[in-house]
């Protein structure tokens, strides 16, 4: 493309939810994480590497017979508070938090098996508050 020369309408995208293609073979729990895989497809978090966490699943999706991209869910970014697998305490606000599972955060990437989640912003008797930008 080349330099504008004259005004541009450029579209703009209001909101912090937005709609992902599910991979196939794959189901997702409301309130879970969402993570994309290697192919772009949104998949329930697990412990793997090569994962972009986006948020949490705004509802239940079952794709389970269907190929890539047959369903999609919403998902929403924001800070949400998830499960401590028991390492992350307040001395990690302003760390990285690392998937455990679609539903639980460590304070490590478990010697290289974790893809990040987000940014922890507080801790709680009840969990871990995790931001996804």
């Amino acid at each position: 493309m080349t330099a504008l020369t004259q005004d541009r309408n450029t579209p703009q995208r209001f909101g912090d939810t937005f709609n992902h293609p599910v991979a196939a073979s794959s189901v997702i729990f409301a309130g879970s994480i969402v993570v994309l895989n290697a192919a772009g497809d949104a998949v329930a978090a697990s412990t793997a590497t090569g994962l972009k966490a986006v948020g949490r699943a705004e509802q239940y999706i079952d794709n389970s017979g269907g190929a890539a991209g047959d369903k999609a869910v919403d998902v929403r970014k924001g800070t949400f508070r998830f499960e401590n697998d028991g390492s992350i305490d307040r001395t990690d606000i302003e760390a990285t938090a690392y998937i455990v599972d679609d539903q639980t955060v460590a304070n490590t990437d478990g010697t290289g098996t974790r893809s990040a989640a987000g940014k922890i912003v507080d801790v709680d008797a009840d969990g871990v508050w995790v931001k996804f930008t």
